[in-house]
């Protein structure tokens, strides 16, 4: 089949931006190395949209959070993602978390069996001279990033991201941990093991004191991000770090005390069966044994058996401020356009939304007009605002969205418990514009 535009990576942004092209009737070549004798070093399989790490599209609040109004655009403009999240998600309080594997399987027949799309299970190394949209995630092959970093003069800059354990759920000691979501919000969804304050002063040492997976010399100065950093980095900077992060207590009540244990250690449901437990916030560096042997200490996970251990990998993202237009074109090669982790977003939904944008920016491009962008008091208005000149160049770093990419309210001033309402509003509003405006329809 000849093809419109091609897409180099399988991820959600890809997958998402092959079907947004797709569905508008340009036919689609989808180049994926893994299924083609290349593999990834977190990846696990060759399934389209796999995700390696969370299995988390974190809240679907579209009234109060900011990432829950980015899902809620992104069913308005047809999303397949959204899509197959919606159709496999397993129970998890106001968050929407998905069945990774039935996901990634959903979306992979979606993709394959679209008259308009093509998959090719091949590497791609060089910056091709047609339209293009690279979405390669932040494991880009070590060539494709090579040529990426000789177009646009400068290396990508660079961050490690930390898979966290799976836990098998009939291994976990349920007549120590319990049921619940914090505070009661959204139904008991999470497997709670709390600890003593000698309990978790002895983890924490024990933490500071595993080996760790060691670094090779061009790594040791990367970067961690902060919203995916191990957990072993976390404890190094604090007794109390942990307390107050992912191993928080308050809004626990354990039944058989009645009252918040000193820390908790939090399991989300991983697949629709419920047989698969992820640990919260537990992303780690420290080798497999050394997982084993510390993890197993947790109240309630002394006989833990482990579905996957936690991992590292090196994600690379490029300097998009500076490198990409508006309409998320390489400004030097602008047949090639972005999309996803690697131009610095943060999150499976973010990545996928930019891949909606790219999509859609290359559409409109194709038919000889330009699609305007989304307004920036809309989440992804300013996720993209963001990406492409609203943060500093020199200093940027992967973002998820919040409202604080969006412009402040104006008018009274108001309460601050009103204000995430007030800019879901504001959102709502300037979407429906913009759809009238970019003659969008809404799906």
């Amino acid at each position: 089949m000849a093809f419109g535009i091609q897409i180099v990576g399988g991820g959600l942004a890809g997958s998402e931006a092959a079907w947004q092209l797709a569905e508008a009737g340009v036919k689609v070549r989808l180049s994926e190395m893994r299924g083609g004798g290349d593999m990834t070093p977190a990846h696990e399989t060759d399934r389209l949209a796999e995700m390696v790490c969370s299995n988390s599209f974190r809240s679907d609040d579209a009234e109060n959070n900011a990432v829950g109004l980015l899902h809620q655009e992104m069913r308005a403009l047809g999303s397949l993602i959204m899509r197959a999240a919606d159709k496999h998600k397993v129970p998890a309080g106001s968050a929407l978390a998905v069945d990774r594997e039935a996901f990634a399987a959903e979306v992979t027949a979606a993709i394959g069996g679209h008259p308009n799309i093509t998959v090719v299970r091949e590497r791609i190394d060089v910056l091709p001279d047609h339209p293009t949209i690279i979405a390669t995630g932040p494991l880009t092959g070590s060539a494709l990033a090579e040529a990426i970093a000789k177009e646009t003069g400068s290396d990508a800059l660079a961050f490690f991201d930390a898979i966290a354990p799976i836990v098998h759920r009939d291994s976990i000691d349920m007549s120590v941990c319990w049921m619940a979501a914090r505070w009661d919000k959204g139904g008991k969804d999470y497997i709670n093991c709390p600890m003593t304050k000698e309990q978790y002063d002895a983890f924490v040492a024990a933490l500071n004191a595993g080996e760790k997976t060691e670094f090779k010399e061009w790594e040791k100065d990367t970067p961690y991000f902060e919203g995916c950093m191990p957990i072993e980095v976390m404890a190094a900077r604090g007794v109390e770090t942990l307390r107050y992060g992912p191993m928080k207590g308050v809004g626990l009540d354990d039944p058989k005390t009645g009252r918040w244990p000193y820390a908790c250690v939090q399991l989300r449901q991983d697949n629709a069966l419920g047989t698969l437990w992820n640990m919260v916030g537990f992303q780690t560096k420290l080798k497999h044994g050394e997982q084993v042997r510390i993890f197993r200490t947790i109240p309630g996970l002394e006989n833990a058996e482990f579905a996957r251990l936690g991992g590292i990998h090196r994600n690379s993202f490029i300097r998009s401020p500076e490198l990409l237009d508006g309409q998320l074109r390489l400004k030097s090669k602008p047949n090639i356009r972005f999309a996803g982790q690697i131009t610095g977003c943060e999150g499976y939904v973010e990545s996928a939304a930019v891949g909606i944008l790219a999509a859609r920016f290359a559409a409109a491009e194709r038919e000889g007009h330009t699609l305007p962008p989304p307004p920036v008091e809309t989440a992804l208005g300013a996720l993209l605002n963001h990406i492409t000149g609203g943060a500093d160049a020199e200093t940027y770093q992967p973002m998820n969205v919040n409202f604080g990419l969006m412009p402040p309210l104006t008018g009274p001033k108001t309460k601050k418990a009103d204000r995430k309402k007030l800019y879901t509003e504001r959102a709502r509003v300037a979407l429906g514009e913009w759809l009238t405006s970019a003659e969008l329809e809404p799906a």
